[in-house]
């Protein structure tokens, strides 16, 4: 019978290893570091841009993080043992170009080579977001990120309150709320962030009585005002993302062109009746607001919720939706919708996409509109543009929508 000894000797004989100085320039060439250690052992510190796969999990996650079986491969644990049978283990799954770091983190330490500082997490905040820690893409590094994220909500309705929430309970660390509005007890049917008892409060002191009351550890700034030409600039400054619960085409279009001239992700939603639309702006890097709607519909064509009305949970699904967008722009990880429009229908229950492409002539995230800013030139253009008729932009091969939803508040 083989001891661990030599089993441990027998799995370093049959794969390849390499020492620190030779995995560091295999990292400089475009090699993958994979890390195969604990939670508690890549919290404490790790090296900078490494995967982290506990090898408890390794079989089950690999793919998905790393699915090209010809990616150049370095696995390293504390001291070389559990990333050589890590080692073996991706070779018996077909990955052909993998090898282990013999000495591990511990070797790569001693060459002065870099490591990535520990998230600064208190212990109360490990046990709070202990689910988050468990998942790669977020770990410590990327809770540390939110909690020191500014996220803009245009809003406390409909979208604004179970986004705020959501955001909240992930930790996200400043979340700021511009409504101007009262509590009233149409709202609760859907604007799950406020109570029976606040009714005549403004949205805005009751939504961070509900945030606070959630997670102590996010700071809520709010702005009983409601956005217009003359504040946009000062409200949006400073925010990492800004979610869109806005109610009407001139206020979206006000904050598009602000956001644009600015560089902020706006996660942008809106719904009627059982519909829902999604989609999420980043400057240049796909439409802007005005790609979509080059000018607004006529009133009857996207009424208020408070004359079309609203199945209450809809707004709730693409206010969680919007909070999923924001979470993925402020991680940096998945896909977020970008140059994509998600429909839903509540009725069926299903979700369809349609491609959207930024308008070339856009007036002001175009090309030459972003010429015109950089060389320090004001960017403007017709806040609503009703003197011109109705009509849908930007969309690739996916078609056109059927219709546009209004807001909701």
């Amino acid at each position: 019978m083989q001891s661990s000894s030599d089993l441990l000797r027998g799995t370093q004989a049959s794969i390849r290893e390499v020492d620190a100085p030779e995995a560091a320039e295999r990292r400089k060439a475009g090699a993958t570091l994979l890390d195969v250690r604990e939670q508690v052992e890549w919290d404490a510190g790790h090296i900078p841009g490494a995967v982290f796969i506990p090898r408890g999990v390794l079989e089950e996650q690999i793919e998905a993080s790393i699915p090209d079986r010809d990616t150049p491969i370095v696995v390293y644990c504390r001291s070389g043992a559990r990333s050589a049978y890590a080692t073996k283990t991706l070779e018996q799954m077909g990955y052909r170009d993998v090898v282990n770091m013999a000495g591990g983190i511990l070797a790569w330490d001693q060459h002065g080579l870099p490591i990535e500082a520990p998230a600064n997490l208190t212990p109360a905040q490990q046990q709070r977001y202990s689910r988050h820690l468990l998942i790669p893409e977020v770990g410590s590094t990327g809770q540390v990120k939110l909690l020191e994220s500014k996220v803009l909500l245009i809003g406390a309705g409909g979208l604004g309150a179970p986004a705020a929430l959501y955001l909240a309970a992930a930790g996200v660390g400043t979340i700021g709320i511009v409504d101007f509005d009262v509590v009233e007890a149409s709202n609760l049917q859907r604007q799950v962030i406020h109570s029976t008892e606040r009714l005549g409060e403004k949205k805005v002191d009751s939504a961070r009585t509900t945030i606070q009351a959630l997670n102590p550890d996010v700071k809520v700034v709010t702005y009983d005002e409601a956005l217009g030409p003359d504040n946009v600039e000062r409200l949006i400054a400073g925010y990492d993302v800004i979610l869109d619960g806005t109610d009407t085409f001139e206020t979206r279009y006000l904050l598009n062109d602000a956001a644009v001239a600015a560089g902020i992700p706006v996660a942008h939603a809106s719904v009627f009746r059982f519909e829902g639309q999604l989609t999420t702006f980043v400057p240049y890097e796909g439409p802007c607001y005005r790609c979509l709607y080059p000018t607004p519909p006529p009133p009857e064509l996207a009424p208020g919720c408070s004359v079309a009305g609203v199945l209450g949970v809809v707004p709730g699904i693409m206010g969680m939706l919007q909070a999923n967008e924001v979470l993925k722009v402020l991680l940096g990880i998945g896909d977020p919708l970008v140059g994509r429009l998600l429909l839903f229908d509540a009725l069926d229950g299903s979700f369809s996409e349609l491609r959207l492409a930024r308008d070339p002539k856009c007036p002001i995230c175009s090309d030459e509109a972003r010429a015109r800013r950089e060389r320090g030139e004001r960017v403007t253009a017709a806040v609503v543009g009703a003197d011109q008729p109705f009509a849908l932009g930007a969309f690739g091969a996916g078609g056109a929508a059927a219709g546009s939803a209004g807001g909701v508040r």
